[in-house]
């Protein structure tokens, strides 16, 4: 009975037809928080959150769609340490449910929140049985929901869950693997088996590009299927030629990223370990075959570099475009990597490889808001990227990542 009444509660509290509603969890967060001390103020944080948990249980969507809004409000404002400890199995079930449920009962937008929460707690929980967990329940419901193509607006944030469970909680390279064979067969179904082929849209194949990259830039020691890598080279080569600006600017780093990575340089070493190395030679075709595609993709990204603005062109993303496709250029041509730097409070935080940086932008990207407060505090990610805020690691050595190179969960 007492649960009961709490549900009521936590209805009430998301439960609204007004659109202003959408605010009422943060403001009803900054009115009770002008209590004093850290205890209280986490007490109402634990108290929303609870409350907001309870309301997954109802059975109107856009209550759960509410409910799930301020969970993700919570873990972008705060590393919700303690509630995770707490409830992580039961947020963990009710996101999957809702991404289960489909379009029998679960909206598009309650799939996406849902997704975009697991991926929240993956990172709070960073390495250990509970990110395990996480990915190796939710692995199978996010295929499916991939596959089902009920809504191409849930997507996006289904693949960006796939990539970050696999990321934190992935043991070893068969499953990033199997994650991005998922991710592939999203935007090229004849890979798959019963799946009718449909044209995406430019949107969808740039997150999928995007989410794949993202997850070759955490392998290391590369499965050298000429055939395969020749195939996605070829196709991410295509992808230059396409109208859609972010579908091109996504290829770009892909194929910066596989080059990084040594791709060709590998099928080289293969051909010199290779006995026979006469003209009709596998290896010395996927070789010869490879140096074509790469300086195709190097002429490509000249012309891109250099491209000009047509109709509504908008001149932000053009110079963006333009900059990006120099930066490859560079690194086809000279073996320049990228170097960023990017000010975290009063530190900074740097990437100096296409891994480092399409790693860091992905996580970025997810966490939005929250991206500052968990580069303070998670971490997890204070591994990932070798960061080590000055005010709270002052007696610690810093360490670094090479590129390709990811943490490795006990």
């Amino acid at each position: 009975m007492g649960k009961r009444n709490s549900q009521r509660k936590s209805a009430a509290m998301f439960d609204s037809d007004d659109d202003s509603s959408v605010t009422s969890s943060s403001t009803a967060r900054s009115d009770l928080m002008s209590v004093s001390g850290a205890e209280d103020v986490q007490f109402v944080q634990d108290s929303l959150l609870d409350q907001a948990l309870d309301a997954l249980d109802e059975k109107r969507g856009s209550t759960r769609e509410k409910a799930l809004s301020s969970i993700i409000d919570a873990f972008n404002s705060n590393m919700q340490h303690e509630f995770v400890e707490k409830k992580f199995a039961t947020l963990l079930h009710q996101c999957l449910a809702s991404i289960k449920k489909g379009s029998k009962k679960a909206s598009a937008k309650e799939i996406a929140l849902a997704s975009h929460a697991i991926g929240c707690l993956a990172l709070t929980v960073g390495c250990g049985d509970n990110a395990r967990e996480i990915f190796e329940e939710s692995i199978r419901p996010l295929d499916e929901s991939l596959t089902s193509r009920i809504d191409v607006s849930k997507t996006p944030s289904l693949l960006e869950c796939l990539a970050i469970i696999t990321f934190v909680g992935g043991n070893d390279q068969e499953e990033t693997e199997r994650s991005m064979d998922i991710m592939w067969r999203v935007i090229n179904p004849k890979l798959g088996s019963n799946v009718v082929a449909v044209k995406p849209p430019a949107s969808l194949i740039a997150n999928v590009v995007s989410a794949w990259s993202f997850l070759l830039s955490t392998v290391s020691n590369l499965k050298l299927n000429s055939k395969n890598w020749q195939n996605s080279i070829s196709y991410l080569s295509s992808l230059l030629d396409k109208e859609d600006r972010s579908v091109r600017i996504a290829a770009g780093e892909a194929l910066a990223l596989i080059f990084e990575i040594g791709v060709i340089d590998k099928f080289s070493a293969e051909l010199d370990s290779a006995s026979d190395t006469t003209q009709g030679s596998k290896p010395l075709e996927s070789y010869i075959f490879l140096q074509g595609l790469k300086g195709k993709v190097i002429n490509q990204c000249k012309n891109l570099s250099t491209e000009a603005g047509g109709k509504g062109s908008a001149k932000k993303d053009l110079n963006s475009q333009r900059n990006l496709f120099r930066d490859i250029l560079d690194f086809f041509e000279y073996g320049y990597s990228p170097d960023i730097s990017m000010k975290i409070g009063g530190d900074s935080l740097q990437a100096s490889s296409w891994s480092e940086m399409m790693q860091l932008n992905f996580i970025k990207h997810f966490l939005g808001g929250g991206f500052i407060k968990h580069m303070q505090e998670n971490e997890f990610l204070h591994e990932v990227f070798g960061f080590s805020p000055k005010r709270k690691y002052l007696n610690t050595n810093e360490h670094r990542m090479s590129g390709g190179e990811k943490v490795s969960c006990p």
